[in-house]
């Protein structure tokens, strides 16, 4: 994972280039109907958050899309478990979690094959590792869909995932992630722009998956990665998404990822413009729309420079969130020039002399980063003021946004 944690000739695979998670180029633009005057435009950094237009290189999660899942077999390892064991590890976990994400709006069909797959070289000629060579990672590719091109009708699937027997002497935990093509390859007249490399253990890290999933979707990673490989991850957004996180308390996407993903419509979108005091009313970003109910604002976005916003939004447990360790309103920072694993998004900490759950929180400095119901918050150097006045019986959050100076 990027955390600590298809018929191609062979001259094609010989000559393939594999890139992880960094160095790929802004894509194709597509329109994007939900993008108003808080919607950052999209730039050439990794994985940008920017929302005005789709990259189209990447599939876009609406109604559905389909995941063949493929199990892969070593000549010097005898599987411990069955396909269907792995299969069960991810799903139906994963499609739950981007199902309650996305209010309904997505399914992941997952397609796990029944048996496996034997590689022709052994686990250790492969030299799997988080930092992987990639001629190695190459020759791995090459071997594993060669296998299976046979059995498996690739122009049938959206998503690939390559599924290593957790086993096997040279599988390294660490390594799974996506990595993407430089140049797509064409498979039963399909291109593949990307795989999903599995080598968790098992039982594997919580919701994994969903987290490489969301790279798939064109979302960035949010952890620190420090440059000695020591120290926190996860100062950046600690618990509050899982794309920063897959253990994170509170794991469900951010409201600013669902808007760009298409999950929530414009009209759930407070675009604050002007000075003065805004008063708003946010739904817990969680929690399922209600049946027969009218759908309110879930997130509310401070325009604070031509690549920079804030977001706000209420998180509660419930949903995806429903281990969350605090409630409240979380105010955060988005910057669509900053790629991926470089900190497009950061908490911003309404409570910077405390922490909250150091037991179960991946960073608890910012377990409690939330505005609870009475306080208030001024965001240091964007001249916005944000207070928590109330919270009705129905769960929304009643909040003043205070915008003072000049804004774009």
């Amino acid at each position: 994972m990027d955390r600590a944690r298809l018929r191609a000739g062979a001259a094609a695979f010989t000559s393939l280039v594999a890139l992880a998670a960094t160095g790929l180029v802004a894509g194709p633009a597509v329109g994007a109907p939900s993008a108003g005057p808080c919607a950052l435009p999209r730039t050439a950094a990794h994985h940008s958050l920017g929302l005005d237009t789709w990259n189209d290189s990447y599939p876009r999660p609406r109604r559905s899309l389909d995941a063949a899942m493929i199990f892969l077999s070593f000549p010097d390892s005898t599987p411990l478990t069955t396909p269907e064991e792995l299969a069960a590890d991810h799903f139906p976990g994963t499609s739950d979690f981007f199902r309650r994400a996305s209010y309904g709006r997505f399914t992941l069909h997952p397609h796990p094959r029944r048996e496996w797959t034997r590689m022709p070289q052994s686990s250790t000629a492969y030299a799997i590792r988080r930092d992987w060579d990639a001629v190695k990672r190459t020759a791995y590719l090459r071997d594993a869909l060669a296998a299976v091109d046979d059995e498996v009708d690739f122009s049938r699937y959206d998503i690939v995932y390559l599924v290593a027997d957790p086993d096997a002497p040279g599988v390294d935990s660490d390594a799974t992630k996506v990595v993407n093509l430089e140049h797509p390859l064409t498979v039963d007249g399909t291109e593949i722009d990307r795989v999903v490399t599995v080598f968790e253990r098992h039982p594997p890290d919580r919701n994994v998956l969903a987290h490489e999933t969301g790279h798939v979707f064109d979302l960035p990673d949010l952890y620190h990665r420090p440059t000695d490989g020591k120290g926190d991850w996860d100062t950046h957004v600690g618990d509050w998404d899982v794309m920063g996180s897959q253990f994170g308390l509170a794991p469900d996407l951010f409201g600013w990822h669902k808007w760009k993903l298409g999950w929530l419509e414009r009209r759930q979108v407070s675009c604050v413009q002007g000075e003065g005091t805004h008063l708003l009313s946010l739904e817990p970003l969680a929690a399922a729309p209600v049946a027969g109910g009218t759908v309110g604002t879930r997130l509310a976005v401070v325009r604070t420079g031509p690549g920079t916003a804030l977001a706000i939004e209420a998180r509660g447990s419930t949903g995806n969130d429903g281990d969350t360790c605090t409630e409240g309103v979380l105010i955060y920072r988005v910057r669509n020039e900053v790629a991926s694993g470089e900190g497009p998004v950061e908490v911003v900490d309404t409570h910077p002399r405390t922490e909250a759950c150091w037991d179960r929180s991946v960073y608890p400095p910012l377990a409690d980063a939330p505005l609870r119901v009475g306080e208030t918050f001024t965001v240091p150097g964007e001249n916005t003021r944000v207070e928590v006045a109330d919270r009705t019986r129905a769960g929304a959050w009643t909040v003043k946004v205070t915008v003072e100076g000049r804004r774009p």
